[in-house]
């Protein structure tokens, strides 16, 4: 891996929010893309930061400030990226789940599904199931990216999903999950249509939805 995106990396794990402009800029002066940089300093720095969290050795407070960190250079690196047609793809809907307040894996999510034509509704942090169905009803959307990063809201995710069946709209809705509490068995259990891992592999399974939706 590049130096530079250690060093990006390493910004967001110390909360160094002082020079990640400096840092994010020397990736781009070494031909890196705004998407290899998301993906390999500052979602891996994000990983970090989640590890040091689940150990014990970052609080909320470590957490709120190495978002903050993140979100000033996804920022910068927003205006860079070249955008897809939005919305050639069709909608998709975010929203991290009820009691979970936390966005910036959402938010850079968005940005990249934005990027490659989508057109992102994004309605927010604990999100109620009743909030979620509503809005897809609204805006006639299909697909959709839940986000939970405590363990402890899980049970979101399983009342969006079972609303939806109650409302007769599960088998026409795609359901992605990501987060630091998520996996490929929470995907099962949650009965959801796939588990991302990081903003950038979600495009492909955003890309699978579509195909999937128009030939069902």
């Amino acid at each position: 891996m590049k130096e530079c995106l250690i060093n990006v990396q390493t910004a967001v794990i110390d909360m160094n929010d002082s020079n990640i402009l400096e840092l994010v800029q020397n990736c781009l002066d070494e031909g890196l893309t705004p998407i290899e940089i998301i993906e390999g300093g500052l979602s891996k720095g994000l990983e970090g930061v989640g590890e040091r969290f689940d150990a014990g050795e970052y609080f909320l407070a470590e957490l709120i400030m190495a978002g903050e960190v993140v979100t000033m250079a996804t920022t910068f690196l927003q205006s860079m990226m070249v955008p897809g047609e939005i919305g050639k793809k069709g909608k998709v809907l975010l929203a991290t789940v009820k009691g979970d307040i936390h966005e910036i894996g959402k938010n850079i999510l968005g940005m990249v599904l934005s990027a490659s034509g989508y057109e992102v509704v994004d309605i927010g942090a604990n999100a109620s199931a009743e909030l979620i169905l509503e809005t897809l009803k609204e805006q006639k959307i299909n697909m959709v990216g839940l986000s939970a990063l405590l363990t402890t809201t899980v049970g979101g995710i399983k009342e969006v999903v079972e609303l939806l069946r109650q409302a007769g709209m599960r088998d026409q809705t795609r359901i992605a999950i990501g987060g630091a509490c998520c996996s490929r068995q929470l995907a099962d259990e949650m009965k959801v249509d796939a588990f991302g891992e990081s903003a950038v592999s979600a495009v492909s399974i955003f890309d699978g939805f579509r195909e999937s939706l128009a030939v069902s």
